[in-house]
Parts: C-alpha cells; sequence; structure tokens
C-alpha cells in the first residue's frame, strides 16, 4: 500500500522569492524525499535558478540541514542563497 505523501511548507528567499513571485510555498511530495529534491523541483519550475543551486543551503525547521536530509510531514524547509549587502 503506497504511503501518503507529506506536505512541506517552503520558505522563499531572495532569488527564490523573486521568481516566484511569493514567500511561501506549501507543496506535496513522496515520503523520503530528501531537501535537495525541493530545490530540483523549484528549478524544475524555474530554470533560472539553476545558477544557484550548488550555492543554495537549507534550512529544516530553523536548522542548517546537509541536501539528503530526509523531509517529513510538516517540515518547513528554506532555501538560503547567497545574499549580497550587509
Amino acid at each position: 500500500m503506497p504511503q501518503p505523501a507529506i506536505t512541506v511548507t517552503v520558505k522563499l528567499f531572495a532569488a527564490y522569492q523573486e521568481a516566484y513571485q511569493q514567500s511561501e510555498l506549501v507543496l506535496q511530495f513522496p515520503p523520503q524525499t530528501p531537501a535537495i529534491a525541493v530545490l530540483k523541483y523549484l528549478i524544475s519550475q524555474h530554470p533560472e535558478l539553476e545558477k544557484w543551486q550548488e550555492i543554495t543551503r537549507f534550512g529544516v525547521n530553523l536548522q542548517f540541514v546537509s541536501p539528503d536530509t530526509f523531509l517529513v510531514d510538516g517540515d518547513e524547509i528554506v532555501l538560503i542563497p547567497p545574499v549580497s549587502g550587509g
């Protein structure tokens, strides 16, 4: 029996927010989805974001995580591209 999808909230900043014209997305993925898969999905919808793929950091529930960290239902994931200024 297939497991139900997980629902995650994706917080968008900088280039990601500009591409999507919103600060938050609620998306569904299969169980055992790693954080990097969320980024790849966003890039598939907005290919101009690909230049940020290698330098984006991931946060899940207010903690930095590695790209291969599995998400669980209800997680809040933050994609953190480099920001300029200071």
